[in-house]
């Protein structure tokens, strides 16, 4: 077999199209709640603690006025800020799926054949008498 129709072969399996179609669904999804972080959720969250923007606070540690080093502690908090929400909705999300592919309960168990049912109750009327 040719390097070409391994490929092929490799490329046309359903796993790879499924991961391929994932990881494009995903990038759209993080875009999505990216924005919600950034333009619904941070703003009430800023205004709350005063106005105070996350990405702009920092520590400077050196350099020169010009240039200075800075310990970007803010971006940091920015950024597990928007992992956490990330995290939760993409929880959700898969929470969501698995009930709807959660199969229906079993039926109950149907009861003893007729014929089982009707001599359980001769013996039990024996039994009284």
């Amino acid at each position: 077999m040719s390097i070409g129709e391994e490929f092929r072969e490799f490329i046309q399996r359903g796993n790879v199209i499924d991961m391929a179609v994932g990881v494009i669904i995903g990038g759209a999804f993080g875009k999505i709640v990216s924005a919600l972080v950034d333009g619904v959720l941070m703003p009430p969250i800023g205004l709350a603690t005063g106005g105070v923007d996350f990405a702009e606070l920092m520590i400077p540690i050196g350099g020169t006025i010009e240039a200075p080093v800075t310990l970007n502690y803010g971006l940091f908090i920015q950024t597990v800020v928007n992992f956490l929400i990330i995290a939760f909705c993409v929880f959700l999300l898969v929470k969501g799926v698995n009930r709807l592919k959660r199969p229906e309960p079993a039926p109950a168990p149907a009861g003893p054949p007729e014929d089982v049912q009707l001599l359980t109750e001769i013996r039990d009327l024996l039994r009284r008498s």
